[in-house]
């Protein structure tokens, strides 16, 4: 036994130590010492797209200003979960015309995903570029129709949803022979190949169990998010939406509902929803509070507005007092955080 206990203290011991017993540098922590290197440069008598190919393999993002300094020491209450976080969303949209496909995972984790579709339906990629989240198919024949040839056009961008996508198609057909030079429709020549494409992308995606495959050389698939919190220096909060009036009303409305706040009025055309939205910690309520009946401050009284409008192309959206007042930047980037963890 003396033996034993000899033999596991000096196995203890090499394993405290090291490759240093051996005489071997321990390199663990040699990444502390790495040093920035300058970006790979491409002569200027190379063609200018390859440029464009060429990036930073891990780019560092930056940190958006969506905080302010904090005003006293008391610790806030941290913003409740999105309710979209406890799903497993996968479902067709159509809004305007337009179809596609939600998912509430990462484009870089969608990506992959959609190519292993084509590739295992025998369905070859004539295009694939990650930069602006497009997948080109080649031409395809159907059983159905011996006279066109099709083919089809993905389109990968990042969701209103925080990390979700959306994935649309884009339907093209032509007579056989005349394949060479077609140029792409604005719309989809048949609406229910469109609709059937993104029935199958819909199902693969819904029958997946993980999506461990993420795309790390295209890790801005599809451009920026369509939705942001701008904070101004010297100006209150607002989010900053790149869709049209329509989209982002509908989008509002729904986090709206979900996010705690109950619309009491709207005027659509004006762009104002008069909503009620009372902290959690006010509506916690006794336990004999069920108890008795209900009084005058169960009736739901407006206290903040929502004001939707189109600024150029993209919409601003601001939460202001029930008469129109400024909250201050605190107050108004709390209540948007709530919209905005909830818009899909």
């Amino acid at each position: 036994m003396k033996t034993l206990n000899i033999g596991l203290t000096a196995v203890l011991v090499l394993s405290l130590a090291g490759c240093s017993w051996l005489g071997l540098r321990d390199r663990g922590n040699d990444y502390l010492l790495a040093e920035e290197t300058e970006p790979t440069v491409i002569p200027a008598e190379m063609q200018v797209d390859r440029a464009a190919a060429l990036g930073q393999l891990y780019p560092i993002p930056l940190i958006p200003t969506t905080s302010v300094e904090a005003e006293g020491f008391e610790v806030p209450r941290p913003q409740p979960a999105s309710v979209n976080t406890f799903e497993q969303l996968v479902k067709i949209q159509t809004v305007d015309g337009r179809r596609w496909v939600l998912i509430n995972i990462s484009p870089s984790e969608s990506w992959p995903r959609v190519r292993n579709l084509l590739n295992r339906n025998g369905i070859p990629s004539a295009l694939a570029e990650g930069s602006t989240g497009i997948i080109e198919t080649v031409w395809v024949t159907f059983n159905s129709d011996e006279e066109n040839s099709h083919r089809f056009r993905f389109s990968i961008a990042p969701g209103v949803q925080i990390d979700s996508t959306e994935i649309s198609a884009l339907h093209q057909e032509v007579a056989r022979g005349s394949e060479e030079g077609a140029l792409w429709p604005d719309m989809s020549n048949s609406d229910s190949r469109e609709q059937d494409m993104l029935t199958i992308v819909a199902n693969d995606l819904a029958s997946a169990e993980n999506f461990a495959s993420v795309s790390l050389l295209a890790q801005k698939i599809g451009g920026d998010a369509k939705v942001e919190v701008i904070t101004p220096a010297a100006a209150d909060p607002y989010v900053l939406v790149k869709l049209g009036f329509d989209r982002s009303w509908a989008s509002i409305s729904y986090a709206a509902a979900r996010g705690g706040f109950v619309i009491v009025d709207q005027n659509r055309s004006e762009g104002v929803m008069y909503v009620n939205y009372t902290k959690p910690s006010e509506v916690e309520e006794g336990f004999f509070s069920g108890w008795f009946g209900g009084s005058d401050s169960d009736v739901l009284k407006t206290n903040y507005r929502v004001l939707i409008e189109t600024v150029g192309a993209n919409v601003e959206v601001r939460i202001v007092g029930a008469e129109g007042e400024s909250l201050g930047q605190a107050e108004s980037l709390r209540l948007l955080k709530v919209l905005r963890s909830n818009m899909s």
